[in-house]
């Protein structure tokens, strides 16, 4: 797996999905190779932020400034990590612990009210005011049991956004 004009090898595949707990199969995974080797225009093993900005799904996604923080410099194998938590057969908690990070813009484990109003700023774009935000904010922590002032762990996380049925879920076309 080192240059990405290599191919795959068996082990190559079986390793990459025992590093993605085999949420995808192998025939998924040579799918998700080749389009690696696409994003990776200059084969140089790992896609850039600018590589991943060439997807338009990305590039449109309000959050992708953040997500590119998470994907900037991604080999093949952390590549298929960070999509498993889009797959059908991710758990609820695999989808909260990526949602957690994208909230968790300081990367200090911890995410404060400030924290989910920029998220919340991103997605609402100007369609909400500073404060509607800040109040439809106030009203979702209330209702959960916390205040503008809790900090929020990946524990919070699971417990609140557990509950729910989280739909992440992407197909991964199989040439």
């Amino acid at each position: 797996m080192g240059t990405t004009s290599s191919l795959l090898t068996q082990y190559d595949i079986e390793e990459v999905q025992e590093h993605c707990n085999h949420l995808f199969s192998q025939q998924e995974i040579v799918s998700l190779y080749q389009r690696f080797c696409q994003l990776d225009r200059n084969a140089k093993g790992f896609i850039s932020a600018d590589e991943f900005l060439s997807v338009p799904e990305f590039a449109m996604n309000p959050l992708s400034q953040r997500l590119l923080k998470m994907v900037d410099g991604l080999n093949f194998k952390d590549f298929v990590a960070f999509l498993s938590a889009f797959s059908a057969k991710a758990s609820a908690q695999q989808k909260i612990e990526l949602i957690f990070k994208v909230y968790d813009t300081d990367r200090n484990g911890k995410v404060s009210f400030k924290d989910m109003l920029e998220v919340l700023k991103d997605l609402s774009g100007s369609f909400m005011s500073d404060d509607q935000r800040e109040e439809v904010l106030s009203q979702v922590l209330r209702e959960a049991g916390y205040t503008k002032d809790s900090y929020l762990t990946l524990d919070d996380f699971i417990k609140v956004l557990g509950q729910s049925d989280l739909k992440m879920d992407v197909e991964v076309p199989i040439d």
